[in-house]
């Protein structure tokens, strides 16, 4: 009788177990695809790599679709659907990059595992693979995800934006079920590539009532990126986010922060606000904190960005065509 009820705990224990990773993961999981379709990491880390060793900007690219089609209606591919009024067309949204990669690997797993795997998928694997590509960590992403059927521009003013303060951040990225080490560690990661003036310039001129620069940008920095974006210059030239290290996926950022070289306005935030301050410098090694290592932090919060909300079961569809719902 002791050895029965020993056995039955155990049982108990391991159905706790799953019914909490499933919870955590809200149905998603590591090798969803095992048996339906092995290859599906292949063909995806084949797709993203051949798109990158003919333009390796499209790693950031690949990296930012993820974060803004997790943000609006989770993390269902959204992002991809084409029309008018859809996500692709909202503002925030325009400058993303990497759909040609999304559809080409989906094309090649149509013809190897035709209806199985979902472009929400995709898009998770493919910013895994972009920021391995791009020199950074890998993780075991969980797949398991559907898609869904709505997308709407209207939906993407909670993204989070370049001039939102460190409380709105927060609360942008509490809503989504993220903290403020989240917050910290995913801005760090999305920062590899690049900005238009058009989204900072202001911080160069005429960030202050008297017409000024924005005094948290490092005065010697200042003729650089003035240079870069001139007053009345080409508002679309691009600049790179993680100065000296663009394209690049590693921490350099966080030393950017504290130098007062951060380019988008939200970003230098993070090390002017004492709360996300102590994250940037917890990334920096500062003695007396306790250390944190960004690569493997930032595998983490990739984990959990990429299970907000997600469709899971009978929820969503499989998509034939990642543009278009079925």
């Amino acid at each position: 009788m002791g050895n029965y009820f020993k056995q039955l705990s155990i049982a108990l224990f391991f159905s706790l177990a799953i019914a909490a990773t499933m919870v955590l993961g809200q149905g998603t999981r590591v090798g969803f695809y095992s048996r339906t379709c092995s290859r599906v990491e292949s063909i995806v880390q084949s797709a993203v790599r051949s798109s990158f060793n003919s333009n390796p900007t499209i790693a950031p690219g690949l990296l930012r679709m993820h974060f803004h089609d997790c943000f609006v209606q989770g993390c269902d591919g959204s992002i991809l659907i084409d029309g008018s009024n859809t996500e692709k067309t909202a503002g925030p949204n325009l400058l993303l990059r990497g759909y040609e990669v999304i559809d080409n690997a989906k094309t090649q797993l149509e013809n190897a595992c035709p209806g199985v795997v979902s472009c929400a998928d995709i898009i998770a694997l493919a910013a895994r693979d972009a920021v391995v590509l791009a020199g950074g960590p890998g993780w075991a992403v969980p797949t398991g995800r559907r898609d869904g059927r709505v997308s709407l521009a209207s939906d993407t003013s909670n993204l989070p934006g370049f001039t939102d303060s460190v409380d709105v951040q927060k609360q942008k990225f509490a809503d989504k079920g993220l903290n403020t080490q989240d917050l910290v560690t995913l801005v760090g990661g999305h920062t590899i590539g690049t900005s238009a003036c058009q989204f900072f310039r202001y911080r160069l001129y005429n960030f202050t009532s008297t017409g000024g620069a924005d005094p948290s940008i490092n005065s010697s920095f200042l003729p650089q990126l003035q240079s870069l974006c001139p007053a009345n210059g080409d508002a679309s030239r691009r600049v790179g986010l993680d100065n000296g290290s663009e394209n690049r996926f590693d921490s350099s950022f966080f030393a950017n922060l504290r130098d007062g070289r951060g380019i988008l306005e939200s970003d230098q935030m993070l090390w002017t606000d004492a709360s996300t301050k102590t994250f940037v410098q917890r990334f920096l090694g500062i003695r007396g904190l306790l250390g944190l290592t960004f690569s493997a932090e930032f595998g983490k919060s990739m984990v959990k960005m990429s299970n907000i909300e997600v469709k899971t079961g009978t929820n969503g569809e499989i998509r034939k065509v990642c543009s278009a719902i079925n």
